[in-house]
């Protein structure tokens, strides 16, 4: 069963840029375009602006998230990724992108579809701090305790997993 959209106020910073939109039916993130050209070589970051600023309802939240085009053609992130434009923010939406490739420059041009933004309902919690937590399946089992990555194996039934890291300065060492 589909829901009625939600109404979102948007006002465009830049008056020629190209309103956040859904390119396909079902999509959840709208594109979002940057308003300035730009080339970042390997490694480099900026903070790219997208032309619009919105006012979303008490109790939503927007999330902007890469687009795996970019991250897979040309190895481009975003730093905090997905980042959260809260419901009080008004001002314009900007995106901080870096390149993650490590031969090649990527360069942007002005409404380059950069990031995608998804508007959800989240919801305000009241903490209540307690000396102990209820138990549950996973308990402590923080980074790679279910396993399924040849790195840290198989995961749950008793092999390898659970909590180690790899040294990044036994890597270099060869050890």
């Amino acid at each position: 069963m589909s829901r009625a959209p939600l109404d979102v106020l948007i006002r465009r910073v830049d008056p020629d840029v190209p309103l956040p939109s859904y390119e396909h039916p079902g999509d959840a993130g709208a594109d979002l375009r940057t308003t300035e050209p730009c080339e970042l070589a390997p490694g480099e970051r900026a903070v790219l602006p997208t032309g619009v600023s919105v006012a979303l309802p008490e109790g939503y939240a927007a999330f902007v998230h890469p687009r795996s085009g970019l991250a897979a053609r040309c190895g481009v992130a975003l730093v905090n990724a997905p980042g959260t434009v809260d419901a009080g923010y008004r001002g314009e939406i900007k995106v901080i992108v870096v390149n993650l490739d490590p031969r090649d420059s990527v360069r942007f041009e002005r409404f380059d579809r950069i990031a995608q933004l998804v508007v959800q309902q989240v919801e305000k919690v009241r903490f209540q701090e307690v000396a102990e937590l209820p138990d549950s399946a996973r308990a402590e089992g923080g980074f790679g305790s279910t396993g399924g990555h040849a790195a840290v194996g198989p995961g749950p039934g008793g092999h390898q997993g659970g909590n180690r890291y790899a040294s990044v300065v036994s890597d270099r060492e060869g050890q």
